[in-house]
């Protein structure tokens, strides 16, 4: 792994690195990399390599759900982990406000925030994830177990089923 490159990453995402400890290798694109399809095409990696960090309400409290990019998220297998009355997909002030980073460009962890953290499962079927590091145009490698526990992330089938 690489010293960060502290002009790629979001600056509140590269103080969380330092706080961690964590040396990763941040990716700097000139197009963005804001969904995963652009952010798996831009780095040559397959769609469900990727890492989707999703901010959700369940019973009005943000929520972070980590998924991998090819998969959505089940809202009633979230609202049941949580033991919540209702869950629902958060909107932009919201996002920001709990994580401080835009929609697209939110991390797995390093938010403004403590935010609950929820990572479906399917993550950890891989040696290596790519996420965003705070902003639409930066990702970095990790293995899932090691985002996961950065997280602080509670392990969880949240994911939609193939029926």
């Amino acid at each position: 792994m690489t010293v960060p490159d502290s002009t790629a990453a979001h600056p509140r995402f590269a103080e969380a690195l330092r706080e961690l400890g964590l040396e990763v290798e941040v990716r700097r694109f000139p197009d963005a990399t804001r969904t995963a399809a652009e952010a798996a095409a831009a780095i040559g990696c397959a769609l469900d390599e990727i890492v989707k960090s999703l901010v959700f309400e369940a019973d009005g409290e943000p929520v972070v759900v980590l998924l991998d990019g090819a998969s959505r998220v089940d809202t009633e297998r979230v609202r049941a982990e949580l033991r919540a009355d209702r869950v629902r997909r958060a909107d932009a002030d919201t996002v920001r406000t709990a994580t401080g980073y835009a929609i697209g460009g939110v991390p797995p962890f390093g938010h403004r925030t403590k935010t609950r953290v929820l990572a479906d499962r399917g993550l950890l079927a891989h040696a290596t994830v790519w996420a965003a590091a705070g902003t639409p145009h930066t990702v970095f490698p990790m293995a899932p177990r090691t985002l996961v526990d950065h997280a602080r992330g509670i392990l969880a089938d949240v994911r939609e089923q193939a029926v």
